[in-house]
């Protein structure tokens, strides 16, 4: 049995798990609604609180599937009573960040402003202290987009690894290279 997959998923009070036609998981909860399609083989009980997930098989299909439909059913569940939230900090000489709404205006050291609009499921805000560096900061119920839009404003300007230029996760750690050697 996969160690993930036979962990069961505890349903906090407050939210609603339903299994519905053609294996469509539903999560309710305070923070909104997220559904995901599960495969036909893998089997979906919700009792007493707890949601259940089974394999017909030991195929390592069915293994492989059995663990990752348990996470993200799990991060469904945490992302609708607690939500998710990733931060990205602009560092460089010059980099700004500001928000209309859900429209974000980025100044990343090119000869024009990148403007991003970030899908409306999603909360962003930016802000910028003097002398520290802007942050961009994501929040949501849904894991998948989060990360896929945070990795997405990241490879506008990806950290260069001589200074540190560029947008990077909050917490992120950029190795860096040595530079040319000093005069021989």
């Amino acid at each position: 049995m996969s160690r993930i997959g036979k962990q069961p998923v505890v349903i906090p009070s407050g939210v609603t798990v339903t299994v519905g036609k053609d294996n469509v998981v539903t999560v309710k909860g305070p923070k909104g609604e997220l559904k995901e399609s599960i495969d036909r083989d893998i089997v979906v009980e919700v009792k007493d609180g707890v949601v259940n997930i089974t394999r017909p098989t030991d195929q390592i299909r069915h293994r492989a599937m059995h663990g990752l439909y348990r996470s993200l059913i799990s991060n469904q569940v945490k992302g609708v009573t607690e939500g998710y939230v990733r931060k990205l900090e602009l560092i460089g000489v010059g980099f700004k960040a500001a928000n209309q709404g859900n429209v974000l205006d980025l100044a990343l050291g090119y000869s024009h402003n990148i403007i991003f609009e970030v899908p409306k499921e999603l909360k962003v805000a930016t802000e910028q202290l003097k002398g520290q560096n802007p942050i961009i900061t994501l929040e949501g119920n849904d894991k998948q987009l989060i990360g896929a839009v945070a990795a997405k404003l990241r490879s506008l300007r990806k950290p260069e690894p001589y200074k540190g230029k560029g947008v990077r996760y909050m917490g992120e750690v950029v190795r860096k290279k040595a530079g040319k050697a000093a005069g021989k």
